[in-house]
């Protein structure tokens, strides 16, 4: 029997070129209330704190604080899981990050997931003086870390710009082990990152031109996305893990966004990617405003559901 495909949307919190729609106060938590009355699962956010002016002229976006703006959406709903897609995490110290995870994963009563990936965007590395170079190794490192201050006991580990003498943080997440860590990117790095130390995998849309771009590797269609999968099987096997894997993708069909008249398309959609392992869809809805926004999320969440 196949798993339930499971539904998340992301909140426009990239959308600050229209700050009085979606980015005015009360805004992040009446759209994460629209998620989870149409019955999303989910409700996630992107990461880029300090993006290079090129990268923005080219089509790149800016966006709230992660951690901050769920922490709004968390206290605005009940039901939702609060998912970070995806946080960059070679840029930030990370027991730092095991402190805003824990925090907001507690608050929220344990609905955060946490989305991760070594990131690609070498100038905003630059700005926040994160080692480019050395961040797939980073981010290894950061994931052990992370779950290790979790634990809640002292922590002996020194690491690129940190060393921890039996230092302790509490209070410890509200799930035992910490809140679930999905992993970002399409290359077979990122595909064994997920596998060896993550609890979901985060693949993406990407034609061969942008998945240069973004240094991933290209994800044009169902067959890429199934190859991604066979590895992530394989290397489960070869490994020795037996634990199911989430898998959650953006639709192909919905690569550019989602509107009200997709749903019927989307929906005869789902079957097929429930059937190559995905257990959650991500949509991105393209409105102009709030309220066209949540008109979206309710036409999308009916008929999908």
């Amino acid at each position: 029997m196949l798993r339930p495909v499971r539904l998340a949307v992301l909140l426009p919190t990239d959308h600050v070129h229209r700050a009085e729609a979606f980015l005015a106060p009360g805004a992040v938590a009446e759209m994460a209330r629209a998620a989870e009355d149409a019955g999303f699962d989910a409700v996630a956010v992107t990461d880029h704190p300090f993006p290079p002016a090129r990268f923005l002229a080219e089509g790149g976006h800016h966006s709230l604080d992660p951690f901050v703006a769920l922490a709004f959406a968390a206290a605005a709903t009940r039901r939702v899981r609060l998912l970070t897609q995806v946080l960059v995490l070679p840029y930030r110290n990370p027991f730092l990050v095991a402190k805003a995870a824990a925090t907001l994963d507690v608050l929220s009563g344990g609905r955060l997931v946490l989305g991760v990936a070594a990131g690609y965007l070498e100038g905003e590395f630059a700005a926040l003086g994160a080692d480019f170079a050395r961040r797939n190794e980073d981010t290894d490192e950061a994931i052990d870390a992370l779950r290790e201050a979790w634990r809640g006991e002292p922590v002996e580990r020194a690491g690129r710009g940190f060393r921890a003498a039996a230092n302790v943080q509490l209070p410890r997440p509200a799930r035992p082990g910490g809140p679930p860590i999905w992993i970002g990117g399409n290359a077979r790095r990122a595909i064994r990152r997920a596998v060896e130390r993550g609890d979901g995998w985060l693949p993406f849309p990407a034609r061969a031109r942008m998945a240069g771009y973004t240094r991933t590797a290209a994800m044009e269609g169902l067959a890429d996305l199934r190859a991604g999968l066979a590895y992530a099987r394989e290397h489960a096997a070869e490994i020795g893990r037996t634990a199911p894997l989430d898998v959650c993708m953006v639709p192909f069909e919905a690569a550019r966004g989602a509107r009200a008249e997709d749903a019927a398309r989307l929906a005869e959609a789902l079957p097929a990617y429930a059937d190559a392992g995905v257990t959650w869809i991500a949509l991105t809805l393209v409105a102009e405003t709030r309220e066209a926004w949540c008109d979206a999320a309710r036409a999308l969440g009916a008929a999908l559901r």
